[in-house]
């Protein structure tokens, strides 16, 4: 008997969390309300953290033991050596030119593609399926990879680091802007093919004026993270702020090393509001 009623209990608590609730309304008719399952998502997250704590070897003891250290370097990166600076500008130069030209040339070339990427443009499903195959295969590759391609086909220094932003930007561009241009309203397109204008000249005139101000928003946007991302292409031989940085952490000179990101980040943040600047007068 102690067995059914300890069953029962168990079975009842069950019911109570998974199970559907049946609802009496005020007219007399019932209605089913599914139970919420946030219990279940909850367990199955705790499941899941555990693996993975399991899974890396995560230990907070060792945390807490180094955090000391972790402190030592804070205090000397925000103690950064003034003196340092000249020795900063050079290739904090050749990561902006880096970062523009290769922002300039990736944009260029993403607009065709993202044209022929457009389903409402293009028709043809050959085309598209290759041009949008060959566009996630560029996103899969990460910044530093295809700047260390760059660097053994091309040599080490700037030019492959400007090439490997150039595919990177490539990449980003084309894809958001080919999922912006099948947004667009078509009348125009359609009624400007209807008066005999070719696919160019409709696309011209009808789509141009609708995309252009999400393409340079577009633009703007990868030129702020090429500019982050080609200060560490250094570390594979593509010049810019990265070899700097890689060397003063070889170099255990932290307060050196706080010099160099200081400075990253004033350009960074002036950059980002001259881009806000820019996205508001676009849109």
């Amino acid at each position: 008997m102690e067995n059914e009623v300890n069953t029962l209990v168990k079975l009842t608590w069950f019911d109570k969390i998974f199970k559907p609730q049946v609802i009496t309304l005020a007219n007399g008719h019932s209605t089913i309300r599914r139970r919420s399952r946030a219990p279940l998502i909850v367990l199955l997250l705790a499941v899941a953290i555990y693996l993975s704590l399991a899974a890396t070897g995560f230990s907070l003891a060792v945390v807490i033991t180094k955090f000391d250290k972790l402190l030592d370097l804070f205090v000397k990166l925000f103690h950064p050596k003034w003196d340092f600076f000249d020795k900063v500008v050079g290739p904090l130069v050749d990561t902006i030119k880096m970062s523009i030209l290769g922002t300039v040339i990736g944009c260029l070339l993403a607009l065709p593609v993202a044209v022929l990427s457009s389903t409402n443009i293009d028709k043809s499903r050959v085309i598209v399926s290759v041009c949008r195959f060959i566009l996630a295969l560029i996103r899969t590759l990460p910044t530093l990879v295809i700047a260390l391609v760059c660097a053994l086909v091309f040599g080490l220094g700037t030019f492959a680091g400007t090439l490997a932003i150039s595919v990177f930007t490539f990449g980003i561009v084309a894809k958001m802007l080919y999922e912006s241009i099948e947004t667009i309203d078509m009348g125009p397109f359609e009624a400007m093919e209807a008066m005999g204008a070719n696919k160019f000249q409709a696309f011209w005139s009808a789509c141009v004026p609708q995309i252009l101000p999400v393409y340079l928003s577009h633009s703007l946007y990868c030129f702020e993270m090429n500019v982050r991302a080609s200060a560490i292409l250094g570390y594979v031989g593509a010049g810019g702020l990265g070899i700097t940085i890689n060397e003063r952490i070889g170099w255990r000179d932290y307060n050196g090393l706080g010099m160099v990101l200081l400075t990253l980040f004033v350009v960074v943040v002036a950059i980002e509001f001259f881009s806000e600047y820019l996205r508001k007068k676009l849109s």
